[in-house]
This record gives C-alpha cells, structure tokens and sequence, in this order.
C-alpha cells in the first residue's frame, strides 16, 4: 500500500483526494506481508545472460518496445536509447529534454516519449524531430504506428499527431470519472483499429478520424465509493490472433475478440498489472502476486502457484514453454506453463524489474529500476 496513492489521478482535484487517502491508508505500510522466501532452485532449463548495459533509474511506467530487432528504453532522466537486441549494441542515444513519464513508442524509427512536463518529444535516429505540449499528464506509453503518433492522457482523451511534423489530427473527449488511474493503460492496435481502453471500457478506433467503431465492457465496476470503482484496464495486453486479454485494475481479467469488438470472457479477480500469455493460456498475478494461468478459449482456470507471494512481481511474458515474471529484488523466475513448477531462476542487479519482460527472437529482454537493461537466452 506504500506506493498506493500514486495510481490515482483526481481531475481536477488530485491533492485533495491523496490528501483523504493518505489519512485512510496511513501506517499499510506497516502491515505488509512479507514476501514468500524462495526455496532452493536446482535448476530443470538452461539460461545465461549474453549482455547488459546501464541507465539511470526508472521510476515511471516504463514500457520497452521491440521493432525490427531494436530495443527501445529510457530513463528518469531524458535518455532514451536502442540497442540491438541481439548483442546489446547501442545504435543511438537521445536526450527528451526533460524526465519521462510515460514511453517508449517506437514504430523502428521513430520513437516517441512524454515528459513530466506534459510535452511528448518524438526521435529519429537519436535526433528530437519535434515536441508538442499536452493538456494533461501522461504515464500510458505513446503508440506510433501508420506515421501517427498516439497518446492517451489519464483524463481518458485520445489524441493523434503526425509523426512527420507533429500535427495534431484529431482528439476524442468522452465522458469519464472523476478519479481515474494513474497507471499504464491498453494502447494497442489490430489491424486498421486502434484500440484503447476508457476505464472498464477497451475502445476500437478509426486511426484515422478517431471516431467509435465499437466500445465494449471488459468489466462492470463495483464499489461504495470511487477508488472501489476504480476499474481501468491495465497494460499490457495479451494477443493472440483477434483475441486482446486483460486486466481491470483489481477487478478482473478478461479477453476481447476485437475483429468483433465482443467479449469472449471474464473471471474475477484482484490484481494490479497487466497480463502475458499465449495461444493456449493467459498468466497473471492477484493482488498478493499468486500466480494464475487461465485457458485463453474459456477463462477457465488451469492451475494456481503461490510460490512468489507478496514479491512485487512484474507483468509476465510466455517464453517457449515457461511463462516469466520479475520480482522485487530483480530475480527472474521461469514457470512451466503447464503447472506453474518453477524451473529456473535468474538474477539482475538486484532491484525491481519495472516493466513486463519482452521477447526478441530468442531474447528475453529485461529492465529494473536501477537502469539495469539485462538480455537472456535459453540454452
């Protein structure tokens, strides 16, 4: 509960409400449980690290991308950088001009992140093309894609720009809460939809007008009061074909056809960061991180694992025939996707994995929050 507060966002009257949580939630911190000690690993797979490089922190919702075996990351502090992702080799460095809060977009060329200032600052090769000034504070990384530049504000409106020159095409307002989350959202596409989730709601776009094609309810929000109903859907997303899987905030989890924009199917279910998954499962972690794995066709449940309760775990990512989350203290571990049997666990530096792990190839791809960037490879 320490970190808390910082998921909401009260518009426009965010102090006051920290200001009343904070007299709610005063002394959590205390009573958090402890994390699960980790028992003896012998080791049932093969993994190494191949390289590292260093950043400074990341403190934000940090979402690294992968385009044409490019990683992109950044940091607190303005640097945002690709590196292949095969050998670590840095192939430009840039500098946002101001500390990020939300990033990295990347098409392969042109990478896009948003500053505590509320400017988003677009990069070619290392180089600022431009900057625009936003509304409104940003923490959802921008999606570029069809030379457009996309953002979602956590006021819930979306807006598009050229990604040439920065134009401004089109903003969608819709009518949303008065607190809503301050915490990385679903901003995807399929095909030629954007899809982007309002609160409980995931949205198909026309990237190219920005009007409604369909809008569909993952979840429906319950709760006496407002942080109760707080039920936005949290990134990442797992697709697989048509299929979207996701997460409400401490709500549920769920899967959306959005060829149809229909809802396959929900179970409920607490927890705070987004999904992985494949073609046959969906992973996830409840609010005390047991670890979940639920049949993609169905939701039904496949099997359940406690063995890393309570360690702040990261959003997972299925790789081959383990799904891996982070944790806490900057470990690695891979579950069999088929029982959740942990089979081999691997060390950072030592501090939180930030953002979902993501695949290159056969490149598991890994950042913390000391600025660690970390690439592992199955043997």
């Amino acid at each position: 509960m320490a970190g808390f507060l910082g998921r909401f966002q009260r518009r426009p009257f965010f102090a006051a409400c920290c200001m009343a949580l904070a007299a709610v939630l005063a002394g959590c911190a205390a009573d958090k449980p402890k994390p699960a000690k980790l028992e003896p690993l012998e080791p049932q797979i093969a993994g190494r690290q191949v390289w590292n490089a260093r950043l400074s922190d990341v403190t934000f919702p940090l979402s690294a991308t992968v385009r044409a075996g490019r990683f992109h990351v950044a940091s607190d502090n303005g640097t945002v950088v690709a590196l292949e992702a095969a050998t670590g080799r840095e192939i430009w460095r840039g500098d946002a001009g101001g500390r990020i809060s939300a990033g990295v977009g990347s098409d392969g060329r042109y990478a896009a992140v948003v500053t505590r200032g509320n400017e988003l600052v677009v990069m070619d090769g290392g180089n600022v093309t431009w900057r625009a000034k936003l509304e409104s504070p940003v923490v959802t990384a921008p999606l570029v894609a069809g030379e457009r530049v996309f953002i979602v504000g956590v006021d819930r409106i979306v807006h598009a720009f050229d990604v040439l020159d920065g134009r401004r095409l089109w903003t969608l307002k819709r009518p949303g809460d008065a607190l809503t989350l301050s915490q990385a959202g679903v901003l995807t596409s399929y095909k030629d939809t954007l899809l982007v989730g309002q609160g409980a709601r995931l949205l198909g776009l026309d990237p190219l007008k920005g009007t409604v094609r369909w809008d569909t309810a993952l979840t429906t929000p319950r709760g006496t009061n407002e942080v109760e109903r707080l039920a936005d859907l949290v990134g990442p997303a797992s697709r697989a074909g048509s299929v979207f899987c996701m997460r409400s905030f401490q709500n549920a989890v769920g899967c959306i056809d959005a060829e149809r924009g229909t809802l396959k199917w929900v179970q409920n279910g607490g927890g705070i960061e987004g999904v992985g998954g494949n073609d046959e499962y969906v992973f996830s972690a409840d609010g005390s991180d047991r670890i979940s794995a639920r049949k993609r066709a169905s939701g039904e449940q496949a099997w359940t694992s406690e063995v890393l309760l309570n360690r702040a775990v990261s959003a997972p990512v299925a790789m081959g025939t383990t799904v891996v989350f982070g944790d806490y203290e900057g470990l690695l571990h891979f579950l069999a996707q088929d029982s959740g049997k942990p089979l081999l666990r691997l060390p950072t530096d030592g501090s939180r994995v930030v953002a979902a792990p993501v695949l290159s190839d056969n490149n598991l791809l890994v950042v913390t929050r000391a600025g660690g960037v970390f690439a592992f490879r199955p043997e």
